[in-house]
């Protein structure tokens, strides 16, 4: 009678717990009132009157301008944010608390200030601890910040009992990134806000890309940010905690202080010196413009009973299946997975050339994530994919300049037949495809595929990545071909004993969707 009492009870908790893990999948439950790109206006703000006769002069087309150097990806958005007069749109998976995180949240401050709407919507899986500083922000009447997919508890103990009770919606995460001033300026890409994203950090420092886009296609950016922004997933900061006004107020003077620092007036005098500051401020900047730009995104909320046609990889996996000539593609974090594999192995089958940047080992910053990779190199390889991967230490003085020691891999793109591509936040990987929210700009156009295609070959060039080939045996080997002759590298270069122990161990786990 115990034994049957004891599988019943086994079997109700079993139940409850099923019901715990699967229900919610967005909570608390969004209350915030829904709001919208305000309307264009022909003169209204600096923004508007700058770019009127460049939009006159290229009816229906989208202009646009690649930020390839860290610098002048923070002084694009700074600029953007001094001259905006109507609205600041911000949607980010990371804002770092840290040097440039406090530039762009002064820049925003100070644009509040001037009567700009500012509208901040955060992943909060990366948003633990800044709760103080992003009510600090929230408290100013022309700020508003929600959180996407929130954990109701707000403190360590609590968020990790939550976080186990909601384990499946919480792995959904909003992975976009996207800046949009005025309804007429966006800038979308890979970069988050933080030091690594904009050549600031000490150590380590991110290649990355971003397009900064004038015209047509900042509408579309306006209206995923608008879809975004009034969906269920989207929750107001100040309904998940409160603090008094002097703690908020002397927070938000510690956070403007930090942005005048010396540290601050050092980095601002490099970005006083981009290249992008000096063409802005001589009318120098010349964008390519195009009727074949496209700002699109995953739905809100992603689910496994969606129509996937309607997701991000359901656009992007076809496009690259379709190529017939060339598919060059550039992502940190490569886990093709088995139908990935496939699609690449029939792309080479026909003929068409197949390379792969990605990271390194050594320049991995998820170690589980280059084990998801490792497993199928060997694969790729034998079906004639050119596989590259990213020094962590560049070994060519035409690099970028950069202020840390080590670099890492963070652009995600592709280019196909040097026509079509794409440039944004969607990884080669399971993660990106199934569970993230993405967002990108798809373009039909050869002077932006030439420009992607350039990129590539640059990071695949012996000077920057490693190329991954195959011993006569079969064993992987990486060719350094910076010296005269190639040197052949019979383990993962740069990489200690401990961290390739690490991949080979986090191998062995069935975490592969999860990557």
């Amino acid at each position: 009678m115990l034994s049957w009492i004891a599988i019943a009870f086994l079997i109700v908790l079993v139940a409850v717990g099923g019901v715990l893990l699967l229900t919610n999948r967005f909570a608390p439950p969004a209350s915030g009132e829904a709001s919208h790109a305000l309307p264009l206006q022909t003169a209204q703000t600096e923004i508007d009157r700058e770019l009127a006769p460049l939009l006159q002069g290229h009816p229906g087309q989208t202009g646009a301008i690649f930020l390839s150097d860290g610098v002048d990806a923070f002084a694009a958005r700074a600029i953007s944010a001094r001259k905006a007069g109507r609205s600041l749109d911000l949607q980010y998976f990371i804002w770092h608390n840290d040097l440039t995180g406090r530039l762009v949240a002064s820049e925003a401050h100070d644009a509040a200030q001037r009567g700009v709407r500012v509208r901040i919507l955060l992943d909060d899986m990366n948003a633990r601890g800044l709760d103080p500083h992003l009510l600090a922000l929230d408290a100013h009447p022309n700020i508003e910040l929600r959180l996407y997919n929130p954990f109701r508890n707000r403190r360590s103990v609590g968020r990790v009992f939550e976080l186990l009770r909601r384990l499946v919606s919480m792995n959904h995460r909003m992975h976009n990134k996207a800046w949009i001033a005025d309804g007429r300026v966006a800038i979308i890409g890979g970069r988050n806000i933080g030091e690594q994203y904009f050549s600031a950090d000490a150590q380590v420092n991110f290649r990355d890309l971003d397009l900064l886009l004038l015209g047509p296609a900042v509408e579309q950016a306006s209206g995923i940010f608008d879809a975004y922004w009034n969906s269920a997933a989207a929750v107001p900061i100040a309904t998940l905690g409160a603090r008094s006004p002097e703690a908020l107020r002397a927070l938000l003077e510690d956070v403007l202080r930090d942005a005048r620092s010396d540290g601050a007036r050092r980095y601002l005098d490099r970005v006083d010196d981009s290249e992008l500051v000096r063409d802005h401020y001589r009318s120098g900047l010349h964008p390519h413009w195009s009727t074949g730009i496209q700002v699109v995104a995953d739905p809100p909320v992603k689910w496994a009973g969606d129509d996937r046609a309607q997701w991000m990889v359901g656009r992007l996996a076809p496009m690259i299946s379709q190529a017939r000539e060339e598919a060059l593609v550039i992502s940190p974090y490569f886990v093709p997975g088995e139908d990935g594999t496939a699609r690449l192995a029939a792309l080479t089958g026909r003929g068409t050339k197949v390379g792969i940047v990605t990271n390194s080992l050594a320049a991995n910053d998820v170690y589980a994530v280059h084990s998801g990779y490792a497993q199928y190199r060997e694969r790729l390889i034998r079906h004639g994919v050119a596989l590259h991967e990213l020094r962590t230490n560049a070994r060519t003085p035409t690099t970028p300049t950069f202020v840390g020691t080590r670099a890492a891999l963070h652009t995600k793109a592709f280019v196909l037949d040097g026509v079509r591509g794409f440039v944004g936040s969607f990884n080669v990987d399971p993660r990106s495809k199934n569970l993230n929210t993405e967002m990108g700009v798809l373009f039909d156009d050869p002077v932006m595929a030439a420009q992607v295609r350039a990129e590539y070959l640059r990071l695949a060039d012996p000077d920057f990545s490693y190329r991954v080939s195959r011993m006569q045996d079969g064993a992987l080997c990486w060719l350094d071909g910076t010296q005269t002759s190639a040197v052949v590298l019979d383990r993962e270069p740069d990489a200690g004993l401990l961290r390739r122990a690490l991949v080979r161990v986090s191998g062995w786990l069935p975490i592969e969707s999860q990557l």
